[in-house]
């Protein structure tokens, strides 16, 4: 059994997986991004400050939201996060899409591809007119 205090409320719980936050965080955790998903949903211009304020939520779980793809922003909306290897604004995820091509090409060609074994034939031996003793060693 893995207990812990949360994070948020410092009440003791069963931590199963996922963010340090009991049952009860978690949920009003939920209803919030409930909340500022609605928000954004209206407000398509808002940036990150302002939603903050009227959802009375911390900039950084929002950008924490960005991060993990649960929230992403129309093209025009001046809600942009820097990208974490090369620091472009993007508007959801971690990386940009170049960075992204870039470690699946270093990934795919850090991984040995299995190369082709030459197998030569086998020396096949006629058992035809050869005299076997069985009592020899």
């Amino acid at each position: 059994m893995n207990v812990r205090n949360c994070r948020k409320c410092g009440k003791l719980f069963n931590h199963i997986a996922g963010m340090p936050i009991c049952p009860a965080c978690k949920e009003k955790l939920e209803e919030k991004f409930q909340q500022v998903k609605k928000y954004i949903r209206e407000n398509r211009m808002a940036d990150i400050k302002e939603v903050s304020e009227q959802c009375e939520v911390e900039p950084g779980q929002i950008q924490q939201w960005i991060r993990e793809e649960r929230l992403e922003f129309t093209e025009d909306s001046p809600v942009k996060i820097p990208c974490e290897n090369c620091g472009s604004m993007i508007r959801s995820g971690k990386y940009c899409e170049k960075c992204k091509k870039e470690m699946t090409n270093t990934l795919s060609s850090a991984i040995d591809k299995p190369k082709a074994v030459l197998v030569e034939p086998r020396k096949t031996q006629s058992t035809g007119n050869k005299m076997r003793f069985l009592d020899r060693e």
